[in-house]
């Protein structure tokens, strides 16, 4: 059954962002703040991690130095061999190494990390005013980069890998981009098993491919041992003399080594800051160190190998089992900004960035592991258009770099500002620090720059469809929750009111998340039929991070009058939020609660367009249809369709 009325319903609207986190796929009006945490043990997560979080930067080796060095057609010279290899070696140890892992992943905000969770971090200590929400603005456009880069690195990645087949036989040329397309196509279908299944099965992968990457590395260094001299940068500052303007154009390919580095941040509430670090320094380092050396040595020795640098360093009989290898790794590679995208659209919705999306979370043990999804398949969808589109790998490197540079300098002033207000450092420790990184973000931004008419432009065009869509949904909800709570009263004050209401047989539950205020639908129900049931349930809904509630600690019964109850429901973040279950083991005045004499009220808000201040027509239209896309509170919570009775209001915005 339904019903409708004109009073206004209310949702909550500005939630504190420091908040412990709440499941984003709970309706937020019946969500309320939760505690606790799971965890697993540090190695187990660590073999996930090697096979979700480092996939991207770890396939950087089969493209990275042959960009570099092609897209400005520069002379393969000893002096740009080493000049390459050098800024590889100091990018990962300044970028990755310094900035990420020992600076950006201290700031987590409840374990999540991402552009999203500084913002989160910003928030509440910031003081109110212009430069807190351009600081804001400024992260929800980074938010909407990433989307964009997220397209582009499974393609990317996939394509690179299998042109290796090439490589071998020109005779598999014609079917990279068909092969191509079905792997994108089943590793996205895989995806709804969640992060940590697949770090199970991808992470002993991509130990034995950073070992054949140091291998082959080492194996090019032994001939050529002087290359390990690019350590050293003055090879940096010989190759800018050489060539200046060439030299600094290439860092917009050279930028392409610590690709994946934000991915590492976004994904680290899949896996902690820990796990994550430990593989970094044991693993993943010295692997592509070791490449990056050796593809300079194998360039010093044979100019020519210039083509194809990466499988050019393998025997000929091995050119083929490699590209096997690598179309693994590179499948694997994807794993890293899809699993980000994953989280970072669990924070904008928790954030009110995003309308209310189905979320599942995939695991028992850890909290941050999340499958979304509308944005799996939007990501298949755009990846498998962009390899069709772009064909090779060089193609789809002209678009790649632009977004992930913008949020990595984006990601530099957001941690400037929580070093200052949450972890209370001084000004001039903020500035030694920060600058320097700044300065390299800037660099690799700029150079980045001239690829925007060549390809640079696509997730340019995505992030500003998004932040649009984005701001638009945030403001529109602080709108619609103005409008609604400016009748909203305390539940007391409602009951004192309504002594001599007619009571009539029957228990009513509604759903609602502040506790000790009136539901809206219930103040309709009292306005319009005069009625109050004989037993009444005022029911929130709590989510803890911990897998699973004991039966014993689900229900949290408070009697506010004689048949009036406030009752908070409790369930973990792996359960199935099953209300009509949980109140059927709820008892009332010595009694259980009949599931066929149960009518659930919960609200709906009908938004329309109209002349009241506050958007533009065209946002009002805009944030309308994504309104009508969240996900159904009633379908959420288990409820059965022939007793619910949803109480509608019509919001003007």
């Amino acid at each position: 059954m339904s019903a409708t009325s004109n009073e206004d319903l209310g949702e909550s609207d500005e939630e504190d962002a420091s908040r412990v986190r709440t499941s984003a796929a709970v309706p937020e009006q019946f969500v309320d703040r939760s505690h606790g945490t799971a965890a697993v043990g540090v190695g187990a997560l660590a073999i996930g991690a090697l096979g979700v979080v480092f996939g991207d930067i770890g396939t950087s080796p089969l493209y990275a130095f042959r960009e570099a060095i092609n897209h400005q057609n520069l002379d393969v010279t000893r002096v740009n061999a080493m000049g390459v290899a050098s800024l590889a070696f100091w990018a990962l140890i300044v970028i990755i190494s310094i900035k990420y892992i020992a600076v950006v992943m201290k700031a987590e905000n409840h374990g999540e990390g991402g552009i999203l969770a500084l913002i989160a971090l910003i928030l509440p200590r910031s003081a109110k005013g212009r430069m807190t929400t351009g600081l804001v603005m400024l992260g929800v456009f980074g938010t909407a980069l990433l989307y964009g880069d997220g397209l582009i690195t499974p393609a990317i990645s996939v394509l690179s890998a299998v042109e290796g087949f090439s490589v071998a036989s020109s005779a598999f040329d014609s079917i990279v981009i068909p092969l191509t397309c079905v792997i994108l196509f089943a590793l996205f279908m895989v995806q709804r098993r969640g992060t940590g299944a697949i770090g199970k099965v991808f992470g002993p992968v991509m130990v034995v491919w950073f070992m054949v990457l140091g291998l082959l590395g080492l194996l090019q260094i032994v001939q050529r041992p002087g290359v390990l001299g690019a350590v050293n940068p003055i090879h940096i500052v010989n190759f800018f003399a050489a060539e200046p303007l060439k030299a600094f154009l290439a860092l917009g390919s050279i930028f392409l080594v610590v690709t994946g580095g934000e991915a590492l941040y976004a994904d680290m509430g899949h896996f902690g800051r820990r796990p994550i670090a430990v593989v970094w320094y044991c693993i993943v380092l010295p692997g592509l160190l070791l490449n990056y050396l050796g593809q300079a040595a194998l360039l010093i020795r044979d100019p020519t190998a210039i083509e194809n640098p990466f499988y050019r360093m393998a025997p000929e009989w091995a050119v083929t089992p490699l590209a096997v290898m690598a179309t693994m790794a590179s499948v694997i590679a994807s794993q890293a900004l899809i699993s980000g995208a994953f989280s970072l659209t669990v924070q904008a919705v928790q954030l009110g960035f995003l309308p209310r999306l189905a979320i599942r979370h995939t695991s028992r043990d850890h909290h941050g592991q999340v499958y979304v999804p509308l944005v799996n398949w939007a990501l298949m969808i755009g990846s498998i258009g962009l390899a069709i589109a772009f064909r090779t790998s060089s193609n789809l490197a002209a678009a790649y770099g632009i977004a992930v540079t913008s949020v990595m300098l984006i990601t530099t002033i957001l941690i400037a500002v929580v070093a200052r207000s949450n972890w209370g450092w001084s000004r001039s420790r903020t500035a030694v620090v920060m600058t320097p990184l700044l300065a390299i973000d800037a660099a690799f931004l700029a150079a980045n720059l001239p690829k925007i008419p060549d390809g640079g432009w696509f997730p340019l065009v995505v992030a500003v469809i998004l932040f649009v869509q984005m701001v638009t949904w945030r403001k529109g909800r602080q709108l619609v929750a103005a409008r609604i709570h400016r009748g909203e009263r305390p539940i007391n004050d409602v009951l004192d009111e309504s002594t001599d209401i007619a009571r009539v047989d029957g228990t009513a539950v509604f759903l609602f998340k502040d506790q000790g205020m009136a539901p809206p639908a219930l103040i309709n129900n009292l306005l319009h039929n005069k009625v109050l049931h004989t037993t009444t349930m005022l029911v929130s809904i709590l989510i803890e991070k911990v897998p699973r509630v004991d039966a014993e600690q689900r229900a949290e019964v408070t009697e506010l009058q004689p048949g009036v109850y406030q009752i908070c429901l409790r369930f973990g973040f792996m359960e199935t939020t099953d209300v009509p279950a949980a109140l059927a083991n709820v008892t009332l005045a010595g009694r259980s609660i009949e599931s066929n004499e149960v009518t659930y009220f919960i609200g709906r808000e009908s938004v329309i367009a109209g002349k009241a201040p506050g958007m533009h027509p065209l946002s009002e239209r805009l944030f309308v249809i994504l309104n009508r896309g969240a996900d159904s509170a009633s379908r959420f919570f288990k409820l059965p369709p022939d007793r619910v009775f949803e109480v509608g209001s019509h919001v003007e915005i």
